[in-house]
């Protein structure tokens, strides 16, 4: 079976863009990525696109073009886009196409996330004491982490200072400017131990990939960057995840428990055939800066605890042992849901092609993995190759 490619790349910039609406940032993205490749709309063969509060993505042919091109919507909490990418390399490892597309975007408005409890199958008073409110969860979560593994809040803070210096030089990002450790640990509290730069936002933008199969990426002359995995997970008995009810009562709590992400993780790795030590650059879930940190082991880059020496020691920094999100993540880019999984993945792309410019990893990279996180416990990874 030869390798998925991904042969065009486009994405709108995220954060507030008033007047402009999710489907039209979607098209600007389908556009971008078409003459990144070098084709036009009336080859793409089928599309997958992932939207949760701005409209369906199928909307966007009236733009494109009415080709009765296949298109089908993908909604999966935070790992939409990444659920829509694991679906389109799917059609075209099947060998029913040649070229297709991914494509996320999304237009939250301002504020929380508003999920409902019916839509995770939980009853009404589980909204009504607070508990759909997810900075409340991920508080609660890190504490946890933080008690069990010895990680301070300072280490925190140095996610979130990374993030900003990062985003500095991605012109994608939504929150471009540097802010010191010093300000962010000292900012407002939201959710102990959470400062308010210490979670992302709700915001708006689009992303979209063209996949090619290895032979049609040849004939488009296009830079090999292979999709050497693309996995997707739901979560495993005792996992501790956004909504969960409780938390379950295991005979031995002092180990990590299973999570959506350690299998979607592991399988990836197993499928493309290399180890974490292997991967160049890493784009990490991290809507809120614990996530992260919680993450950073939770796909084998260390273990449990060791995050506090990482981030002490500049590991995760562009010119680091493993840098990790390159272009500020979630953090800096705020997090729309539909478009935010394929960004991870765009921003590798641009990694690999080594067109970063001020945020480019040193070294030449090989590899490049990307990694989304939602509720109710799914997860995506996705490991690139050139």
């Amino acid at each position: 079976m030869s390798d998925v490619c991904i042969v065009g790349i486009g994405i709108h910039k995220f954060g507030r863009t008033d007047g402009v609406s999710g489907v039209d940032q979607g098209v600007y993205a389908v556009r971008q990525a078409l003459a990144d490749a070098g084709v036009d709309w009336p080859q793409v063969q089928f599309a997958y696109g992932s939207s949760d509060a701005a409209g369906n993505p199928d909307t966007m042919v009236d733009r494109l073009g009415l080709t009765g091109v296949q298109f089908i919507n993908v909604r999966n909490g935070c790992a939409a886009g990444g659920s829509a990418l694991f679906s389109a390399q799917m059609a075209i490892k099947s060998g029913e196409f040649d070229l297709g597309l991914a494509v996320g975007f999304d237009k939250h408005p301002r504020g929380a996330f508003n999920a409902l409890p019916s839509e995770y199958n939980l009853p009404d008073w589980y909204g009504e004491v607070g508990q759909m409110v997810t900075t409340q969860f991920f508080a609660a979560k890190i504490m946890r982490y933080m008690h069990m593994f010895g990680i301070s809040q300072e280490t925190l803070g140095r996610v979130a200072e990374k993030a900003f210096r990062n985003a500095v030089n991605a012109p994608h990002a939504w929150r471009r400017q540097p802010v010191s450790l010093a300000e962010i640990l000292e900012a407002p509290l939201v959710s102990d131990p959470y400062t308010k730069y210490m979670f992302c936002s709700p915001a708006e933008g689009g992303v979209a990939l063209l996949l090619a199969s290895e032979k049609k990426a040849r004939e488009l002359g296009k830079p090999l960057v292979r999709l050497k995995a693309a996995t997707m997970r739901t979560r495993p008995a005792h996992s501790f995840e956004v909504f969960a009810p409780s938390l379950d009562v295991v005979g031995n709590d002092s180990v990590p428990r299973g999570t959506a992400s350690r299998i979607a993780s592991a399988d990836a790795f197993r499928l493309a055939g290399i180890g974490p030590q292997d991967i160049s650059v890493a784009q990490l879930q991290d809507t809120e800066a614990g996530a992260e940190i919680m993450h950073m082991a939770e796909n084998g880059f260390c273990a449990d605890g060791e995050q506090e020496k990482w981030l002490a020691e500049g590991l995760t920094e562009i010119g680091g042992r493993l840098p990790v999100n390159t272009d500020g993540g979630c953090l800096a880019c705020g997090e729309p849901i539909g478009a935010s999984g394929l960004r991870q993945v765009y921003e590798n792309v641009v990694q690999l092609r080594g067109d970063g410019g001020g945020r480019q990893v040193p070294g030449n990279p090989k590899t490049a993995y990307s990694h989304v996180y939602g509720a109710p416990g799914v997860s995506a990874v996705t490991i690139l190759e050139r």
